[in-house]
C-alpha cells in the first residue's frame, strides 16, 4: 500500500516526508513497546504508535520502516522531525485511536506485520 493511501484512509496530516508519499509499505504494525517492534518487525513496515519520542524514530530507522503514524492526534517533537527529516522517513499524525487506525487499514487491504508473506 502507497504512504499516499495510508494518509487519505486516516485522514492523517503529514508532517514530514511529503514528498515520500510514492513509497510502499507491505504491513503494519501498531505498539507503544519499541521492545516488541524490535523483537517482531519486518522491513518496509508502517509503524503506528502513542509513544512520542526521539527513540520511536531510531528504532524505526533501524528496522528499516518507512513511516510512523502518531496516533491519537500526538504532535512530534522537533527533535523527533529532524531525525525524520535525516533518515528521509514519512511521519503522520491522525486523530484516530491506535485499535481503529490498524482496523482502517487491516479493512483496507494492509496485512498485520506477523501476517506478511514476502
Amino acid at each position: 500500500m502507497k504512504l499516499s493511501q495510508v494518509k487519505e484512509i486516516l485522514n492523517a496530516e503529514v508532517v514530514v516526508g511529503e514528498e515520500y508519499l510514492d513509497r510502499e509499505v507491505k504491513s503494519a504494525f501498531g505498539s507503544d513497546l519499541m521492545s516488541d517492534v524490535l523483537a517482531f518487525v519486518k522491513d518496509d513496515a508502517l509503524l503506528l504508535t502513542g509513544l512520542v519520542n526521539a527513540q520511536v524514530v531510531r528504532t524505526a530507522e533501524m528496522m528499516d520502516m518507512k513511516a510512523i503514524v502518531f496516533v491519537r492526534g500526538k504532535k512530534p517533537t522537533e527533535e523527533i522531525y529532524d531525525l525524520a527529516k535525516e533518515y528521509s522517513m514519512v511521519i503522520m499524525t491522525t486523530d484516530y485511536t491506535l485499535y481503529p487506525s490498524c482496523g482502517k487499514l487491516y479493512m483496507a487491504g494492509l496485512v498485520p506485520n506477523e501476517e506478511r508473506v514476502d
